[in-house]
């Protein structure tokens, strides 16, 4: 009832996004096989790395789970999940390094993390509000304006993930400089350290374009709309 020529290429999308959660997961595995040269774990590759940047204050903690690393801004605090903080390999140093990436574009004000960080708690509202407005606004056709409400609180959630690829690839440029400049890792090594970081920044790729896709598709509904 409610295919749109858009579908195809959101579940095109969606298979691309599939495809890239499994070669992420097949990329850090593959690389956690392989022992990084200087012998740093994880946590003290982010440690050494957050010192030589001044970041003496943040914390580095441990989580439970695999891939489950991230930055807390709130509490200004790296945590990395139990195989990178405690491993040596390629892999536990490239995601650890990666995190305080993100600390430090905090320290700096990257423009596009303060940006990201001002529009969490609109996001957050409006990704809960927006699928429930998009439904009823496809189900009760005479109320348009249910669909076009949805489509703006969609919107800024779409917006938030354009926002967030840069902050994260970013992030990875910053990692990769420091370690090579602080000689976490060799100039042969780089070559697995960029496999691991670029097949996760795939994954925010994807999940962005099903989102822009999505938009576009449910724009194009409510255009067809108007147009009757």
């Amino acid at each position: 009832m409610f295919f749109h020529p858009m579908d195809f290429l959101i579940l095109i999308a969606f298979g691309l996004s599939m495809w890239a959660s499994f070669r992420v997961r097949g990329t850090f595995n593959r690389w956690s096989q392989v022992p990084v040269q200087s012998g740093m774990t994880g946590y003290e590759a982010a440690r050494r790395m957050l010192d030589a940047e001044g970041l003496y204050d943040v914390p580095i903690e441990p989580v439970p789970g695999a891939l489950t690393d991230h930055y807390d801004p709130i509490s200004r605090t790296v945590r990395l999940s139990e195989p990178v903080y405690y491993e040596s390999t390629i892999s536990a140093v490239s995601v650890a390094c990666h995190e305080v990436g993100h600390a430090i574009q905090h320290q700096v004000h990257y423009p596009m993390l303060v940006a990201r960080h001002k529009m969490f708690p609109v996001v957050n509202f409006a990704s809960g509000v927006a699928p429930l407005l998009l439904i009823a606004g496809l189900i009760f056709q005479q109320f348009d304006i249910l669909l076009l409400l949805g489509i703006v609180f969609f919107s800024a959630a779409v917006l938030f993930q354009l926002v967030t690829l840069p902050v994260e690839f970013n992030a990875s440029n910053r990692a990769r400089e420091l370690m090579i400049a602080g000689g976490f890792i060799t100039n042969e090594e780089e070559q697995g350290v960029a496999k691991v970081l670029n097949a996760a920044a795939l994954t925010y790729v994807a999940a962005a374009l099903i989102s822009l896709l999505e938009l576009i598709k449910y724009v194009m509904i409510f255009n067809s709309r108007s147009d009757d």
